[in-house]
């Protein structure tokens, strides 16, 4: 069992024929993910690794002859909403977009949109999903990592590869990793892949890493408090940021009194998930 993707995933690359979705396809390809098809208007006709993946105009035309279940998005961000759109209205379940710098008002457009449909969107801006020996969607490193029972929910990339790292080194395997992204407006939340975490059998440890501005990890914490049962550790970025500068993702800013590292972190251990003060310590706590 895995989080999202397993080995019966059938995923298309849309965009698959730029330099980005070329050279992650080849990544994701080689780590055995089941690559259905690519999709880059104007391109269909085409194969792409030496004639092993069929190139499609549409997503709609990709789905019925492929019986695509999962795609994963390396477009332009100002073509980004339009390819969500487009995987919408095909009926695709999984969505995963890794184009950052995606408007806001695309953003707002698309969770509109979203209401009632059946799939469900990762990012975007975000590394993708990962499940060890499984399958992996998105840019993840897959040789940071191994199959184990600790399941990681991030909002940022960087931050996703060092802590996996960090658990590889202190033998700990991960069941399954879900780079959520850190933009403001995005498909889904901490709260989100902890249901899926909690549900899933592979998983017996979580590990949440998140950073300051908004307050999904206050959310989250209250969330974990009332329905999580499964052991909980967390980082949390920006500690020495200073009030109203954003760091690194468009969300991670500092409003007021809210947001800080600081409130994130004291809700977070009252809620009885414990808290690193730097990633490589999240293996020791889990211990």
């Amino acid at each position: 069992m895995s989080i999202l993707t397993s080995q019966n995933t059938r995923l298309l690359v849309q965009g698959i024929t730029g330099s980005e979705g070329l050279f992650h396809t080849r990544q994701m390809y080689q780590y055995k993910t089941n690559i259905a098809a690519g999709v880059s208007p104007g391109k269909g006709g085409e194969w792409v690794l030496d004639g092993k993946i069929p190139v499609f105009d549409s997503v709609k035309a990709a789905v019925e002859t492929t019986g695509a279940n999962a795609t994963v998005i390396f477009v332009p961000a100002k073509h980004t909403a339009d390819a969500i759109f487009e995987a919408v209205d095909a009926d695709i379940p999984l969505v995963v977009c890794i184009t950052e710098g995606v408007p806001i008002q695309d953003m707002m457009r698309v969770t509109c949109y979203l209401q009632g449909k059946k799939t469900r969107l990762i990012g975007p801006n975000c590394p993708g999903i990962l499940s060890p020996g499984e399958g992996k969607i998105g840019i993840i490193p897959a040789d940071i990592t191994f199959p184990g029972n600790v399941g990681v929910i991030s909002k940022s990339g960087t931050l996703t590869y060092e802590v996996l790292y960090a658990l590889k080194q202190a033998d700990k395997g991960v069941s399954t990793c879900v780079g959520i992204g850190g933009d403001p407006i995005k498909g889904s939340s901490f709260i989100d892949m902890l249901e899926l975490m909690e549900a899933d059998a592979k998983t017996d440890q979580i590990v949440l890493i998140g950073e300051i501005g908004g307050r999904e990890e206050e959310e989250a914490a209250e969330y974990v408090s009332r329905f999580v049962t499964k052991p909980v550790v967390a980082f949390i970025a920006g500690v020495t940021a200073p009030p109203g500068k954003r760091m690194g993702h468009a969300g991670a800013i500092i409003e007021g009194k809210d947001g800080t590292a600081q409130e994130k972190i004291e809700i977070l251990e009252s809620s009885g998930i414990r808290v690193a003060q730097h990633p490589e310590q999240i293996p020791e706590l889990l211990a």
